[in-house]
């Protein structure tokens, strides 16, 4: 199956995370060649009517400061989309629930398994923006 359907698939897994209370942190892993973007997180902001990401760009360089932007869920499935096997091979879900891994192999192919559970507690970011 092509991984941008895959994607979807696991995105969806991403949202009932979310519904559940159960969504600890995102990571986009596996990158492509060795560019100076190394990781993309996203970690949970919760609060009583809504429910935000802190994005985070991590990069290898130490001259490079790394940048945080505040994102709905659907911002950050575009940010996420777009580095998707253009930087990423892999993204990362962890869920107090099960940790769930999407991969795209090199022919474009998609594929998701589940794992144990990494998190048992969910760790709100604490953003730099406010």
């Amino acid at each position: 199956m092509p991984y941008q359907d895959v994607f979807v698939l696991f995105w969806n897994q991403v949202k009932e995370s979310v519904q559940e209370g159960s969504f600890a942190k995102l990571t986009m892993a596996k990158t492509i060649g060795k560019p100076d973007l190394k990781n993309i997180f996203l970690r949970p902001v919760y609060s009583k009517n809504d429910f935000k990401v802190l994005l985070k760009y991590r990069y290898r360089s130490k001259d490079t400061e790394d940048k945080e932007e505040e994102l709905t869920l659907d911002e950050a499935y575009q940010v996420l989309k777009a580095n998707l096997k253009t930087h990423f091979f892999s993204v990362i879900l962890f869920t107090t629930k099960k940790d769930i891994i999407f991969k795209v192999n090199k022919k474009g192919a998609g594929s998701i398994t589940e794992t144990l559970p990494s998190f048992t507690d969910i760790t709100q970011a604490k953003s730099d923006l406010e």
